[in-house]
């Protein structure tokens, strides 16, 4: 269960299934091949096998990066900056 720290797309890869459930809910893992969904999203865990990807994007641009934002998890930050402005 390696941890994917980045998104990217597969360029190699043996039998590789991914657990999606952080990211979409679904609990199956996915079968990742490179003629069909060779998407690689960071926050998903790898099950089975081994692959290669070109890292596509990271951090804030990632799509759990993306999810977290929505969420409002820099809500602290945003929180500092208006009592900076404030006092």
């Amino acid at each position: 269960g390696d941890l994917l720290p980045a998104d990217g797309v597969l360029i190699q890869g043996n039998d590789l299934k991914i657990d999606e459930s952080a990211l979409t809910g679904e609990s199956d893992h996915v079968r990742k091949a490179l003629d069909r969904d060779p998407l690689l999203l960071s926050g998903t865990h790898v099950m089975e096998g081994s692959g290669r990807m070109v890292v596509t994007a990271v951090g804030v641009n990632s799509q759990s990066g993306i999810i977290f934002t929505l969420l409002g998890a820099g809500g602290d930050e945003e929180e500092e900056e208006r009592k900076g402005k404030k006092g």
